[in-house]
């Protein structure tokens, strides 16, 4: 490396592919003496050479799809390319010019707490994802416990149109909004199992949303895995298996930091889910319930195992491959919440916000 210049490194795996890194210098610029490598597949073998020769020079500041263009063009008439692509070449490199980083590269705390009201867990995720932009918490996977049946509407959706309120009072099921996007999920106390993520957004760092979905659902899919769940993601935000959908994801960042969580089914009451939620009633109703529970499968029925036992092996499965301290949320960072949850996510007006 000559003087001036400043070799980084990025890695990234293909959502349904394999692994890709790059190493480079930056001088003055401009991309130099770069070098793919990775576990994909790739014939001629002389179009990775020509895929490091169209990156030679290019402007640091390029964007993405004019980084997968240079590749596109420079590889050889029928290149076959497997597990791997132009976009996701360029994918490795915005990565390794923002400093990106992976799971590996952390220190991650557990949190898992005892059952709590819907507002606090939503305000758990806002307090706690404010603590890793600031620098004052580390990296967190949280695991929720729900106090009672609840709707969960994400931050844009239409209450009346996802919620049948007199539904909801008469099942004594509560109704909240979250932060992040996404669509309505039905949360019961036992049949439910729901993570959140919260990192620095250097873990997201060059990574389009969709393809940080499935980077960041990654360790889900693994975990599932070890209990013998064959399990894929799907975009944009499902994770399946070949009996149905199991979980569904949404995501919020803020500057410094991202919020990830994940709600999986572990049993499903879709005779109640049917009767609260609009959107799943017009979506099943040439169908009826039986549909309703086909179309989520829950992990009960493809592990046979104990919702506590599922949680436990997801933990260890996390703690084997990227580590995983046991921790909690601080005095002040509960504090927080409290009033949060008091004076934001039990306000009407917040629940209503999209009426």
């Amino acid at each position: 490396m000559s003087e001036g210049g400043t070799r980084v490194h990025g890695e990234f795996k293909v959502p349904g592919g394999k692994l890709v890194v790059v190493d480079l210098d930056v001088e003055d610029g401009l991309l130099r003496r770069v070098r793919l490598s990775g576990d994909f597949f790739l014939e001629p073998g002389e179009a990775l050479e020509a895929m490091d020769a169209a990156l030679e020079g290019a402007p640091a500041d390029a964007d993405a799809a004019a980084l997968a263009a240079r590749v596109a063009a420079a590889v050889p008439p029928g290149t076959v390319m497997v597990g791997v692509s132009a976009e996701a070449v360029a994918t490795v490199v915005r990565r390794a010019l923002a400093r990106a980083t992976g799971f590996a590269d952390h220190d991650w705390q557990l949190v898992h707490r005892g059952p709590e009201s819907p507002e606090l867990l939503m305000a758990l995720d806002e307090v706690l994802t404010a603590e890793v932009a600031a620098g004052r918490r580390g990296p967190t996977l949280r695991v929720w416990e729900w106090d009672r049946p609840t709707v969960i509407i994400g931050s844009f959706q239409s209450l009346r149109n996802e919620v049948d309120a007199e539904a909801a009072q008469r099942l004594g099921v509560s109704v909240v909004r979250r932060i992040s996007g996404g669509g309505a999920m039905f949360a019961e106390p036992g049949n439910t199992i729901t993570w959140s993520l919260t990192a620095p957004e250097s873990l997201v760092q060059g990574l389009s949303f969709v393809d940080s979905y499935a980077v960041l659902d990654e360790w889900v899919i693994g975990a599932l895995a070890d209990l013998g769940v064959r399990a894929e993601y799907r975009p944009i935000n499902d994770i399946v298996s070949a009996a149905g959908k199991i979980a569904g994801a949404a995501q919020k960042r803020v500057p410094g930091a991202v919020l990830h969580h994940v709600t999986m089914s572990y049993d499903i009451d879709a005779a109640k889910m049917l009767q609260v939620l609009r959107i799943g009633r017009e979506k099943l109703s040439d169908k009826g319930t039986t549909s309703a529970a086909k179309r989520v499968d829950p992990l009960r029925s493809q592990t046979g195992m104990a919702r506590e036992a599922v949680i436990e092996a997801m933990a260890a499965s996390f703690r084997a491959r990227y580590g995983l301290a046991d921790g909690d949320v601080t005095a002040a960072e509960l504090a927080a919440a409290q009033e949060l949850a008091r004076a934001k996510f039990a306000d009407p007006a917040w629940t209503a916000r999209v009426p």
